[in-house]
């Protein structure tokens, strides 16, 4: 048995910049399992919705959460297994929680993005972070005829490559029109009067 708190039990994160680009029109094509393929094919049964909120180690059972009803339950193991995954890096910087603030980890906040962009009609938007993700999301902003700026805390993009082989990718998005800040962190956020984000 499987729990998870979000909507979806098995999809392609690697999509969800180019879902936010309109690359991938059709958000059913980031799906790569669902709840009846785990149960019929490996004999898995996926909650989804239904966040683990306590164990009783003694008792050998979890609390499980329906997020939707917020009714409780109890559920019974043999084995436990604690698989939470990871979260977005949302420093303790003024401002991150500004509305046009975003994190990209799961089809919702890719929801939220494309959304935002089309209500607000953005015109330019500010990518904190040049690692694969960061960069994945600079080309399809840009596809959505958005500028933009990359804003990376260490000395390259990429930081887990080479700097040899960072600096054409660098060069690249140069030519591309991107502007890049490298060395440079992020300091916190603002909203502007006419509702916009003012990025220090």
């Amino acid at each position: 048995v499987v729990f998870d708190r979000g909507p979806f039990v098995s999809f392609a994160n690697c999509g969800l910049p180019y879902y936010v680009g309109n690359v991938i029109a059709d958000e059913r094509r980031l799906l790569v399992a669902s709840p009846e393929l785990f149960r019929e094919r490996f004999n898995i049964d996926v909650h989804t919705h239904s966040e683990a909120i306590s164990v009783d180690l003694g008792h050998r059972s979890i609390r499980v959460r329906d997020v939707n009803s917020d009714d409780v339950r109890t559920e019974h193991y043999d084995v436990l297994v604690l698989a939470p995954g990871a979260a977005p890096i949302r420093p303790a910087l003024p401002g991150i929680d500004l509305p046009g603030v975003f994190a990209v980890r799961d089809i919702p906040d890719s929801r939220r993005i494309r959304a935002w962009i089309t209500d607000r009609h953005a015109r330019t938007a500010i990518v904190i972070g040049g690692g694969f993700i960061g960069l994945e999301m600079v080309e399809n902003l840009m596809h959505r005829g958005i500028a933009v700026t990359v804003l990376e805390q260490a000395p390259q993009l990429m930081p887990a490559m080479d700097p040899e082989m960072a600096e054409p990718i660098r060069a690249h998005l140069a030519s591309k029109g991107v502007t890049v800040y490298l060395g440079d962190g992020l300091a916190g956020i603002e909203s502007d009067r006419d509702n916009s984000l003012v990025v220090t």
